[in-house]
């Protein structure tokens, strides 16, 4: 275990004495992501973008604490890789539940015209963001990856159905999850524009984590309001995806009230 933030220091150790080696080493990432009153030092913002080009890790970002739990048994069940698992300093949530299971991804929530993929603890955040969307008549399905490195191979396919994807990390934008997930969608020929809303490429300044999410953009409303604004822009040069989503919505519904006929 080290906090997440100091695994900088042992990049060299972990690239070349474990992954090289295709070591079963389990390294537990605490207080990973904004930490606010420890300083700027102390924020674990690089680690999703430094681990990305280690050949074989996988990396896990537990959403609540039974995911924790059962993400935690998961990687020390892999011996022929290092695997990382991080989590964040603060206080445990409530659970939050899955409605469905994509490839190795938990759905958290459906809709029909963005993907939101909620690295860690920032599926509280994107669901808020999801529900206020759900306002404005934007449905989103949220999933959560669990695993965020490799990206999963479902991903392309899920992404597909939706006019925009967002991701919600709390990394620096650079080289994080985002970047991964814009690269497999490019690798897939999957031709949808991406979103990222994550740490930006500074220093964060000493306060509260609530403030420095804040600061930074991370909120429920300023992600909400960024989406919407993006749909609005892409609506605009690309009225032929807009018009494809609600046809699927249209044929979807008719299919639904053409099944309830047969069953009366």
């Amino acid at each position: 275990a080290v906090y997440a933030t100091f695994l900088n220091r042992a990049f060299d150790q972990l690239l070349m004495d474990v992954a090289l080696h295709r070591c079963g080493v389990t390294f537990v990432l605490d207080r990973a992501g904004v930490t606010g009153t420890d300083g700027p030092s102390h924020n674990g913002m690089w680690d999703m973008s430094v681990l990305q080009v280690v050949p074989g890790l996988r990396i896990a970002a537990p959403r609540d604490a039974d995911q924790l739990r059962a993400q935690l048994r998961e990687a020390i069940d892999v011996a022929d890789a290092p695997t990382v698992i991080r989590f964040p300093k603060e206080s445990v949530g409530e659970p939050i539940p899955a409605i469905d299971r994509v490839g190795g991804m938990d759905v958290l929530r459906r809709g029909e015209d963005v993907l939101l993929v909620a690295a860690g603890v920032m599926a509280d955040v994107a669901l808020r963001a999801a529900e206020l969307l759900a306002g404005r008549g934007i449905g989103c399905t949220v999933v959560d990856p669990r695993w965020v490195k490799p990206v999963d191979p479902e991903l392309p396919g899920l992404a597909a159905r939706h006019r925009l994807v967002a991701v919600v990390e709390d990394n620096v934008r650079t080289g994080g999850v985002g970047a991964a997930v814009a690269q497999t969608l490019c690798d897939a020929e999957v031709d949808l524009p991406v979103r990222t809303f994550g740490i930006p490429e500074a220093f964060l300044a000493h306060a509260k984590r609530g403030e420095v999410l804040a600061d930074i953009g991370l909120t429920p409303a300023e992600i909400a309001g960024r989406i919407g604004a993006a749909l609005t822009r892409i609506d605009a040069v690309r009225p032929e995806r807009a018009g494809a989503t609600a046809g699927a919505r249209t044929a979807a519904g008719g299919r639904t009230a053409a099944a309830k006929e047969s069953q009366a």
